[in-house]
This record gives structure tokens, C-alpha cells and sequence, in this order.
């Protein structure tokens, strides 16, 4: 259904199909990045079987400043995460190869160990210009993802991600502990935070409840603040393991974790399209010029055109666009009185939800979020209306998953209410 990155990706060799464990869809993209995907750096990623495993695991730990673990540290082979205690004491948890698990990485560097490169994602915008002048929250390794080679493929998730020399160093301001079991842990400076859907990612998906991964995958409350020192308590009776549905933040991007089994039960772009052809072929009309409305062909997503259906946010009428009224802020759109129903609100044009990986059934689009236009089914709708995501380093807002609009309104969203040919 979606092609897999092929260099990533090995085959069985009975069948020679590509095991796909899953793909991270980053939030707040209509199906690709502002000016294209390209290379690491994309809007949806593919996690497949390598043809070697490149997964590891912890081996031995050194405690002080030991020759063994300077060695280690220095060593460009060998995997280690390195916890500084103090000036005079580091200890350091050497890493060795697990041929049972193969390894992902997902950050804001452009070094070689990062598969996935995830930037600042600001909301609405339209092009990478407009995100370059934020000062990034994003850690430059950020996570890393170990998923099982066997069925059922399980995927972990753990907070950090190894550097080019294979390092990961927890600095003296960084939280961090021992363990009970005399292991060493501890969270990065903003956190990894993963929420699990309660039903999986259907229909009748509910929000979880937010948690912060640690560098081992243990699962914690979360802290009062995004970097503050202080860890929150551990949650034994939750686990690292990502669901389909799974969402993963990391403090500037917000990723959605989709199974390959929960993929092959989401529309594909061709059901969207048939979708978009039968609601054209209905031909909506505008209930004040009667002029018959169509959405644009999913690839055109910038500019409205003149047939483009256009909402009033209030009451879900649908019209054309039409220009009228002598106040300032009536033409500018902020507040417009729909014609139907003289109810007050804003009036935007209608845009196609095209990322399919988003939808939690394959329903006709029905319902546009408030206040971006961006349309879906109902039930989707809905589903992301409840989801609290996170914003900055200690808010939450439920927000449009297409572009990443903080959601306004009663719902957040509201249904359409279309006008059919009057012939």
C-alpha cells in the first residue's frame, strides 16, 4: 500500500515481501512537507526489517573513572551511555549487539545514526521558512526504537538515541539514578513523552494518558515541567511497547505511530480520492450564488481556487466564496454572518485531510476542525478533538493533526451541512 523505503527494509525469503514493522507520521503535515520530502527528512517514515540487525543491548557497567571505562567511552565500536555522577565519578553502561532487535533513530541531527529527521513543526505553516527561525526544543538524538525481528515485531521505544562515536552522555544536570537492581537510568533534558489509545486506533479510540520514557524504556508520570530535575513516579503496570496509535513527543513535533496491520486497515489515497469524486459529483451547490462547489485534487493544497467549498466555523453551511459587507473585520473573514442562519463566526475555505494515515475509519468525509477547514470523517474527528497534545514545555491542546492547529470552538470541529443541485 505505501512504499517502503527499500534500502531500510529486507525481505523474507519465502515470500520475498518486505516486513514492515510500522511508520512514525510526524503530526501537522497533509501528507508531505511544505517544500517536499526529501531523503531523512519527511513527513511519514517507514520502519522495516534490515538485512543485518543492528539492535543492542547493555552488557557490562563501569563505575569511576576506571581505564576500562575511558576505553569504553573512546571506543568508536562499541555502544555506551555514559552517566555523569559528578567531576570524579561517570559511570558508564557498555552496549553490546542484539541480533534479535533491529535499531531506529529519530532526532533533529543530520548526522549518519539519525534515520528519521524531525524538525520544530509550526502550526499552519506553510513552508520550512517559517520554521527556521524558531529556536529548536527538539533533542539532536532524540529517541531510538528497537524492534523485535521476530513476530510479532514488537517495537520499544527508549528516551535518546547514540551519537556518530556511538555515545550516549547524561551530563551532571541531566536526571538520572540508580536502579534497585543496581542499574544506572535516567531522562533526557525534555523529555520523551509517548500516550497509548485506550481501543487501539479505531473508531472507538479513547485518550490515553501521557508518560515520559526514560534511556532504559522505563515509564514515569510526568515531570512538573518539561526539563525539570526532578523524575516522576515510576509506572511498573505501564510499558514501553508502542501500540498502533501510539503517540510520541518530543518537545517541538508530535509522531503518530501506525502498525502495519492498523496501515492496512486505514483508507488508502485512493479511497480519499473516490471520497473527494463523490462528493464532487454530488455537486454541492453555494446556497447564494448556486454556483456548483468541488474540492481541488489532493495535490494542491496551498491556494484556494474558485470553485473551493468554503464553511462558516459556527453553523457548518457550506458555500462559495463571496465577498461582502462594508465592516473591516466582516471582509477580512474573522467574523462573518453565515446567510442561511445569521449565525457569527469565522468563514475559511475546506481542504481535504489527505494524510490517510490519520483517519480512524475510512467514513466520507463529513466534519471540518475548527479553525483551520481541514476535513475528515466524523469519527476522526472526534478522536483528535479529545487529544491532548502537548505545547511548550507544560500546556497541553487538542489540535488539528493536518496542520497542527491549536482547535477552538465548542468541539473544535463541526459538521457540514452541504446544499444540493437545485435542478
Amino acid at each position: 500500500m505505501y512504499s517502503p523505503e527499500q534500502e531500510n527494509i529486507s525481505t523474507t525469503s519465502s515470500t520475498k515481501v518486505p516486513v514492515k514493522y510500522g511508520e512514525l507520521i510526524v503530526l501537522g503535515y497533509n501528507g508531505s512537507l511544505p517544500n517536499g520530502d526529501r531523503g531523512r527528512r519527511k513527513s511519514r517514515f517507514a520502519l522495516g526489517k534490515r538485512p543485518k540487525a543492528n539492535g543492542v543491548k547493555p552488557s557490562t557497567i563501569h563505575i569511576a573513572c576506571s581505564p576500562q571505562a575511558a576505553k569504553a567511552i573512546s571506543n568508536k565500536d562499541q555502544h555506551s551511555i555514559s552517566y555523569t555522577l559528578s567531576r570524579v565519578q561517570t559511570v558508564v553502561v557498555e552496549y553490546t549487539h542484539d541480533s534479535n532487535t533491529d535499531m531506529y533513530q529519530i532526532g533533529r541531527s543530520t548526522e549518519s545514526p539519525i534515520d528519521f529527521v524531525v524538525t520544530d513543526t509550526v502550526a499552519g505553516s506553510q513552508s520550512n521558512a517559517d520554521t527556521q527561525s524558531v529556536q529548536s526544543t527538539i533533542s539532536r538524538f532524540a529517541c531510538r526504537i528497537m524492534c523485535q525481528r521476530t513476530p510479532p515485531y514488537t517495537a520499544r521505544i527508549y528516551a535518546a538515541g547514540f551519537d556518530s562515536s556511538k555515545n550516549i552522555f547524561l551530563g551532571e544536570k541531566a536526571a538520572k539514578w540508580k536502579t534497585p537492581d543496581a542499574q544506572m537510568d535516567g531522562l533526557t533534558t525534555n523529555g520523551v513523552l509517548v500516550m497509548h489509545p485506550r481501543n487501539g486506533f479505531t473508531q472507538d479510540s479513547k485518550p490515553g494518558v501521557w508518560r515520559e520514557i526514560s534511556v532504559c524504556g522505563n515509564v514515569f508520570t510526568l515531570r512538573e515541567t518539561r526539563s525539570a530535575q526532578q523524575r516522576g513516579k515510576m509506572v511498573e503496570t505501564e510499558s514501553q511497547e508502542l501500540v498502533d496509535g501510539s503517540l510520541i513527543d518530543l518537545c517541538g513535533a508530535t509522531l503518530l505511530w501506525r502498525t502495519a496491520e492498523g496501515l492496512a486497515r486505514t483508507p488508502t489515497l485512493k479511497h480519499l480520492e473516490a471520497l473527494r469524486q463523490e462528493i464532487n459529483a454530488a455537486r454541492p451547490q453555494c446556497p447564494v450564488g448556486f454556483n456548483t462547489l468541488a474540492f481541488p485534487s489532493m495535490r494542491r493544497k496551498d491556494t484556494p481556487d474558485e470553485k473551493q467549498p468554503w464553511v462558516y466555523l459556527q453553523c457548518g453551511h457550506v458555500h462559495g466564496f463571496h465577498n461582502w459587507g462594508n465592516h473591516r473585520e466582516e471582509r477580512e473573514g474573522r467574523q462573518r454572518e453565515c446567510p442561511m442562519c445569521r449565525a457569527k463566526g469565522p468563514y475559511v475555505p475546506l481542504w481535504l485531510g489527505c494524510e490517510a494515515g490519520f483517519y480512524v475509519d475510512a467514513a466520507p468525509p463529513t466534519h471540518a476542525f475548527n479553525p483551520c477547514g481541514h476535513v475528515c470523517s466524523d469519527k476522526t474527528a472526534a478522536f483528535w478533538s479529545q487529544i491532548p497534545l502537548p505545547h511548550g514545555t507544560h500546556t497541553f491542546h487538542a489540535a488539528c493533526p493536518f496542520c497542527a492547529q491549536q482547535l477552538s470552538g465548542e468541539q473544535g470541529f463541526v459538521r457540514l451541512i452541504f446544499q444540493g443541485p437545485l435542478d
